[in-house]
Formats: structure tokens, C-alpha cells, sequence
């Protein structure tokens, strides 16, 4: 008997793996060495878009059918000014497709020696992210590096993937190339992949493929509970996480770092609860940065829901529409958080009045 979503769970972890293992070549060859110019965050560019051209290369072939929402288009570099960096992804892009066939690969989706693409049909295949997304139907997300900063610090970064059917997230993969297998273990191995596939549960692999392991949110304590939260402060509000810790009695530091990654942890028990308030008048927050994640913590017996209790709708457009914030906790502790997060902003209406 087939298992339902296999052929797309195996092509997501095997294509997630290869654009880690891109990814961090980049980093190691353009951000460490500074070959091109950090401050225009070039080796992003090129990280970015090289990933994107791979992974959808390899959609194109695996899920003809399939239509892709992706962080990146292709405009940009195919103007004249837009020579050099292009080039590179072309490259980057070009040597990561003709990779040698690892575990679980299939040459069939365009990979290993021999898949040399042109650099029309690699900017094509940037340009199939530009789907509008919808309610119903297949479609992939992609966010070829998700944590910006993070990558260029050579800290926490994400490349996350994830299929989305009628609206409902059913496959999400996530690949952190700088994550400890173990947190408490940072000098140990290094290099995780996370994997959910509706109603089938969570799992953690390493980049090597190691056996998966099954993972599930643990009880909260007291003692344990905190949260997982951005780094930078423009990015979630700081101010507001620190009042609904107050309000919960935490007393536990804020376990701080870039991208899905955040997701990856709590999944596994790292921290207790990652909170995303926005900081800005009507930001919407993108699909890509919470379809792959938001299925990991649901599989991982926990709950994702917005500020308000409404879970996140994935079926709007490329944007959660009016989807206010993110919470994301275990089954035992995700209300008691609600209730706070919702005193808090009632409490900072009232003082505006």
C-alpha cells in the first residue's frame, strides 16, 4: 500500500538538501572570503537566486504541473547591469544541478552529472516563483535562504519548502545547515533537516541522511518555558514578548536567532513557544516565512495559530492576509499564551486611550 505524499516528501528533503549544501558553499566561498561585495549583500544575491533556479529546476521536472510562490524573480538579472551577478548564479546554480546523485536523488528531476542549464532556461525557472498563490489546487513555496542576516553572520539560517494543497500545508521541509543536532551539543554535529508530512508526524535528519528521528514538542515547566523569538528587533516586537513574559510569570531568557530555524527548535522541545509580533503598521507576513514551519509544530503535537486564535490561512494569495502575529506552542501551553498575548494588547489599547 502507497504511502500518501511520498514522492513529494522524497523530493522535498532531497532537493532542501541540496540547496543546504549550496548554501553553505556560498557562505564559505563568498561571505568568508568577501570575493564579492558584502555591502550590497551580494553573496545573498547570489545564494538567493541560485537556490531558487536549482529547486525549481528540479519542480519543473519532478511536478511539471505544479505552480511555485517563491521569495524572487528574475527581472532584476537579466537587465545589463545585471551581468556579473548573473553569471554567478548561473554558475553556483549550474554546479549545484550537476552534483553528484546522493541519497535519495533521482536524475529524472534534472540533477547530477550532465544537467547543464542555460542561463534563459535557470532565469525561466527563478521566474516560475512568481505564481499569485490561491485557495485552491497544488502549489510549493520556497524561501531559498530565510534569515538574512543570520547567513551572513554564519549563524542561524533556513531553506524551507513546503507543498501547499487547496489552502492546507501538507509537506513542509526544512533544512538548517548551521543548527547543532543536538542544541546543548553546539560542538557536536552540525546540520539538520526537518521533515512533516500532514498526519504522518515530524521528523529530524541530518544533512549526511542519518535515519530520521521522530520529534514532538515536550511538556512545559515553569522552569522551562521561554520564548523563541527573532534577533533583530525590527523584525518581531521585543517590547511587547518581554510584557506577555511578565504576564506568565516566565522567567527563562528569550532564546534568540534568525529564520524558521525557530520553528525547527521548539519543534524538537529547545525553547517553549516562538511569538512573532510585528512591529510594523500593516505588515503581512509572506507564506514561504510559515508554511513548512507551521505544519512541523501541528505534527509536532502543537498549535500555530495568529494573535487572535485564527490559524494561519495559507490561502490568500502569497501573504496571510489578516493573519495578526504568530503563535506557536505546545498543546498545553499554547491558550495560557493566547491569553496573555491578548491581555497584553488590551492593556496597550487602554493606556492609548
Amino acid at each position: 500500500m502507497s504511502v500518501p505524499l511520498a514522492a513529494e516528501k522524497q523530493f522535498a528533503v532531497a532537493a532542501v538538501r541540496r540547496a543546504c549544501l549550496l548554501t553553505s558553499f556560498v557562505f564559505n566561498k563568498l561571505v568568508k572570503n568577501e570575493t564579492l561585495v558584502k555591502g550590497d549583500k551580494s553573496p545573498v544575491t547570489v545564494g538567493d537566486f541560485a537556490t531558487q533556479a536549482m529547486v525549481n529546476t528540479m519542480l519543473a521536472r519532478a511536478f511539471p504541473d505544479d505552480p511555485i510562490v517563491g521569495e524572487e524573480d528574475a527581472s532584476d538579472l537579466r537587465a545589463e547591469s545585471g551581468t556579473t551577478v548573473r553569471e554567478r548564479i548561473i554558475e553556483l546554480a549550474n554546479d549545484a544541478l550537476n552534483a553528484d546523485l546522493e541519497l535519495g536523488d533521482k536524475a529524472s528531476w534534472g540533477i547530477g552529472p550532465g544537467s547543464t542549464q542555460t542561463t534563459d532556461a535557470l532565469l525561466d525557472a527563478i521566474d516560475r516563483g512568481n505564481f499569485a498563490g490561491g485557495r485552491t489546487g497544488r502549489m510549493w513555496t520556497i524561501d531559498p535562504i530565510d534569515g538574512t542576516k543570520g547567513f551572513l553572520r554564519g549563524g542561524q539560517y533556513a531553506v524551507c519548502l513546503a507543498l501547499i494543497v487547496d489552502g492546507i500545508v501538507q509537506v513542509g521541509v526544512i533544512g538548517c545547515p548551521n543548527l547543532p543536532a543536538v542544541w546543548t551539543q553546539p560542538r557536536g554535529d552540525v546540520g539538520c533537516i526537518f521533515v512533516a508530512v500532514r498526519g504522518q508526524g515530524a521528523q529530524q535528519l541530518t544533512l549526511s541522511g542519518a535515519s530520521p528521528t521522530p520529534i514532538s514538542i515536550p511538556l512545559s515547566t515553569p522552569g522551562t518555558l521561554n520564548f523563541l523569538e527573532s534577533v533583530e528587533a525590527a523584525h518581531a516586537d521585543h517590547g511587547f514578548n518581554e510584557r506577555v513574559s511578565k504576564l506568565l510569570g516566565i522567567i527563562c531568557e528569550p532564546t534568540r536567532m534568525d529564520s524558521q530555524a525557530k520553528y525547527c527548535c521548539l519543534a524538537r522541545g529547545d525553547g517553549g513557544a516562538y511569538l512573532r509580533m510585528p512591529t510594523g503598521v500593516g505588515y503581512k507576513e509572506k507564506i514561504w516565512d510559515h508554511a513548512p514551519g507551521s505544519l512541523l509544530i501541528e505534527e509536532a503535537d502543537g498549535i500555530v495559530t495568529d494573535s487572535r486564535g485564527q490559524s494561519l490561512d495559507f490561502g490568500l494569495g502569497r501573504t496571510l492576509g489578516e493573519n495578526y502575529g504568530v503563535i506557536a506552542a505546545g498543546k498545553d501551553v499554547h491558550a495560557k499564551i493566547l491569553a496573555a498575548v491578548q491581555q497584553a494588547n488590551t492593556e496597550i489599547a487602554n493606556a492609548k486611550t
